[in-house]
């Protein structure tokens, strides 16, 4: 099993929206940089959890480039409004022609 943050399995991050990846990743980048800055001064206790941010931040960027080629498709909360908003368009043009 990968020493890596649980959370940030790729079924979770299908899950996750764009907005809150790009937060994930601010934050996986954040921790990276103050991981090396620790193993730069020797405080660093666990080296593992450097390799785990590392793959995490892969992973999320994985997962943007992914659905910015439309080979993962969108979580399904963001899915639903962009149905919506067609649906009441094709309500409103229909409305309009009667």
């Amino acid at each position: 099993m990968a020493i890596g943050s649980k959370n940030l399995t790729p079924v979770e991050l299908d899950k996750i929206e764009d907005a809150l990846l790009v937060e994930e990743l601010k934050k996986a980048k954040e921790e990276l940089f103050n991981l090396r800055f620790q193993s730069a001064t020797g405080q660093l206790e666990s080296h593992g959890r450097l390799r785990a941010v590392k793959r995490d931040i892969a992973r999320i960027y994985t997962v943007i480039r992914e659905r910015e080629l439309g080979i993962r498709a969108l979580p399904a909360a963001a899915a639903k409004p962009a149905k919506a908003k067609k649906a009441e368009a094709e309500t409103a043009a229909t409305t309009e022609e009667n």
